[in-house]
């Protein structure tokens, strides 16, 4: 392709009017800012814009030549939703060149109001695959910020595909987990990072260690703060990154001083300069590396740019760590002040309600079913040592189900071009089946757009999809889905907020173990040597984080080689499904379940909800079934993020 300086956008943060004029001073083409509310930096009051700044920004902006693109790309409860309004309602007035979303209501709200301001997608909406890209484009997207797991090689495959504008981070601080996957914060803390507060768990300290024996296993290790992602640096890559395709080069450091940022926009803004005026005779400018390297704040990484992070990417000793957000803490158990408080969801109960379970294996799904499931989710990630649901395996279950229970395949909650590949020829073979399935559950809109294309079974969405609110449930309900899973970083208020509003049935996870994260590092070779050609049996054994409140959280390792990070506690909202009422599905996590496990917990949950279905008192309850149930699981129990009344907000 022919270069010329319209063919790159450097793309810089600002979180001051100082900043903003540094960025504009520096030669940034574009500069990302956001509002009081409704934006990824909400911890700090002294920091982004008011609306009257706003408008004088894209003025200034506009006066230089240079984009200005608002975020507005964090969840959104209901509560939230009128100010949401309101705010569209003025962007539309003082005209940025872009939004940031990631919240499927806004694209709701977009098209409801006639909002005429050009979309991107956040990387929190954490879009991987091309076929969520043909989904997004019907909304009106025209740019899309890929998720950092993306290799160089894969991106160009995607942009080549898609034709769309590619957005990459290239410089700055990076989050561990996959983007909008990681909800620790937001459970732990009530302070969620997919709505701009997240207090970074991911920089605390642990120690690795055997899950069954808790003894260490990382005495050689080079540190303890396991997670802890050294920033971005694509300096050295430019030419890589043009030739890619990438259009925008992203800056990251909304939260930094002006000074700063003029030191890294300037030296990125020659190199790209340099590169574009002659390609092939172009080397790195060293001058430039030494100032960026010497005024760093963490040491620097390429992440997934050429290949998976490996040790040499991890921060492990924490000495260059800017600041630590927060401390490790105990999980709630069952402090539920705030709950009991809180007034039932005001819709009947059905006559049967909906009892759901995530399986883990052919015997595990089948323990559920006949032990009063009414439907079992089967497939997608298997954790070793389990392996990969076979075509056999599927035939077995839905002949055990028959006639019983509703047997809903599940699909990877990651679908790149590997897992979409797998998922085309899997839909596409659905109709040879001796016995057909009775859905479908996916977790991205990648895997929607496949379901929808290729199969012609009822389609539900899985808690992936982070539904915080009624119009992004509208969202899924207008793109053919018949049910969706609420967002686990609700707080009760505002799930029943949802319930009552939404117009798409909603499924609640009452119980069972989940994911605080889902990572596409290797962590345990990073910290236990191994050669998976030699010894790849050693990731067969159950490894864990302990964190220094001496919680252990659990972690998994699928087919894909994905790390699913675990909360320490189990999920249990057993005694308070009184006040769950008119959830259209009640569902059970025994992903890490065995079969004994999933069959007494699911007949603890099918005899309540019969119970309450009739009419009769929570009293009723079988307390020494939950006492069996505490016995059996190898963790503490509690209710995550209903300790708080509120997932705090974004206003």
């Amino acid at each position: 392709m022919m270069l010329s300086r319209k063919s790159v956008e450097l793309l810089a943060p600002a979180g001051t009017w100082d900043a903003l004029v540094a960025d504009v001073e520096s030669g940034a083409d574009a500069v990302y800012l956001g509002g009081k509310h409704f934006n990824m930096r909400m911890h700090e009051g002294d920091f982004n814009f008011t609306d009257e700044q706003l408008k004088e920004a894209i003025d200034y902006c506009h006066a230089h030549g240079v984009r200005l693109y608002i975020t507005l790309n964090n969840l959104i409860s209901d509560e939230e939703l009128p100010a949401l309004k309101t705010y569209l309602a003025y962007l539309e007035t003082i005209r940025p060149d872009a939004i940031l979303v990631q919240d499927f209501a806004v694209l709701e709200l977009v098209h409801e109001m006639g909002i005429t301001i050009p979309l991107h997608t956040s990387v929190m909406m954490n879009t991987h695959n091309e076929h969520a890209i043909e989904k997004l484009k019907e909304y009106g997207i025209t740019r899309i910020v890929v998720g950092r797991e993306m290799t160089l090689a894969e991106l160009t495959n995607f942009h080549a595909k898609t034709g769309i504008d590619v957005e990459y981070f290239m410089h700055g601080d990076m989050c561990v987990s996959e983007s909008g996957q990681c909800i620790h914060s937001g459970v732990v803390f009530g302070q969620s990072g997919n709505r701009g507060r997240c207090l970074k768990p991911c920089r605390w300290a642990y120690d690795l260690i055997d899950e069954a024996t808790g003894e260490r296993v990382d005495e050689g290790s080079e540190g303890p703060y396991k997670l802890a992602l050294k920033d971005m640096c694509m300096y050295r890559a430019i030419p890589q990154l043009i030739q890619a395709g990438v259009f925008s080069f992203k800056i990251e450091g909304r939260m930094r001083p002006a000074p700063f940022l003029r030191r890294i926009v300037s030296t990125y803004r020659a190199a790209i300069d340099a590169y574009i005026k002659d390609p092939t005779g172009y080397t790195t400018d060293e001058a430039g590396w030494k100032k960026l390297y010497d005024n760093r704040a963490r040491d620097f990484t390429t992440t997934f740019a050429f290949g998976q992070p490996t040790a040499k990417d991890i921060g492990f000793t924490g000495e260059r760590e800017p600041r630590f957000f927060s401390d490790a803490v105990k999980e709630a158990g069952f402090q539920d002040d705030i709950l009991k408080q809180e007034r039932a969801i005001d819709l009947p109960f059905a006559e049967h309600p909906r009892l759901s379970v995530r399986s883990s294996s052919p015997a595990t799904a089948k323990a559920a079913i006949e032990h009063g499931a009414d439907a079992v989710y089967v497939g997608g990630e298997a954790f070793r040592p389990n392996r990969p649901w076979t075509l056999a395996d599927y035939q077995d279950v839905l002949a055990a189900a028959e006639g019983r229970a509703k047997v809903i395949l599940q699909t990877p909650r990651t679908t790149m071009r590997r897992e979409c590949g797998e998922l085309e020829q899997f839909f596409t073979g659905l109709k040879t089946w001796e016995r057909q399935p009775d859905g479908i559950l996916v977790s991205n809109l990648g895997a929607l757009k496949l379901a929808k294309t290729l199969t012609g079974l009822p389609v539900q969405a899985d808690v992936s999809f982070n539904l915080f609110n009624h119009l992004a449930a509208r969202f899924l309900k207008e793109n053919g889905l018949t049910m969706a899973c609420a967002s686990l970083e609700l707080s009760f208020e505002q799930l029943r907020e949802i319930v009552e509003s939404s117009e798409l049935p909603i499924e609640v996870i009452v119980h069972g173990s989940y994911e605080s994260m889902i990572c596409d590092h290797d962590f345990i070779g990073m910290n236990v040597k191994y050669n998976e050609l030699d010894n790849p049996e050693l990731l067969d054994r159950h490894f864990a984080l302990k964190d220094r409140a001496g919680e252990i959280h659990r972690m998994r390792i699928d087919q894909f080689g994905r790390t699913h990070i675990y909360f320490a506690n189990d999920l249990c909202l057993y005694p308070y499904l009184a006040k769950m009422v008119g959830i259209a599905s009640y569902r059970i996590e025994a992903q890490d379940y065995d079969a004994d496990l999933t069959a007494t917990v699911t007949w603890m949950y099918r005899k309540a909800l019969n119970e309450l279905a009739a009419g009769r008192d929570v009293m009723a309850f079988d307390d020494q079934m939950l006492e069996m149930v505490k016995a059996m699981t190898p963790r503490n129990l509690g209710i995550g993020t209903f300790r708080f009344r509120e997932s705090r907000n974004s206003i």
